[in-house]
């Protein structure tokens, strides 16, 4: 059985990553003015954001079911790459581009500290 706070902090890491997830899919759905000005500058079409935020919606679906929760975090994984090498290939500032990789550290964390086959399949420590 896992800890209470190891639970507490699966909880806290999948939940930051998820809140803004949902949050950055929303505004990108209805697309709202920051959402086109930042299009412009990293060079993506605005029309293509239903179509992206409508994606990070349904990822976050995948990857808030239990079942599917790993599923969800290698489809995130390629999502948060793609946009970690658009933020390089626009010139953008290292927060932007480490942006990406820490919401992806935040969702592997969160499965990591909570499913026990996840942690045996890939051990951080020799025992």
């Amino acid at each position: 059985m896992e800890s209470t706070k190891t639970i507490w902090a699966a909880r806290i890491a999948g939940g930051l990553a998820v809140l803004f997830l949902i949050f950055d899919g929303v505004i990108k759905v209805i697309n709202i003015q920051a959402v086109a000005d930042a299009s412009a500058r990293l060079g993506l079409p605005e029309h293509l954001a239903l179509g992206i935020g409508s994606l990070e919606l349904l990822l976050v679906a995948v990857y808030l079911v239990p079942r599917t929760a790993i599923l969800g975090a290698v489809l995130w994984t390629g999502y948060l790459g793609g946009a970690t090498a658009i933020q390089v290939r626009a010139g953008q500032s290292w927060f932007g581009v480490l942006f990406p990789i820490f919401i992806a550290l935040l969702l592997w964390g969160a499965i990591y500290l909570r499913d026990r086959q996840l942690r045996a399949l890939l051990p951080l420590r020799q025992r």
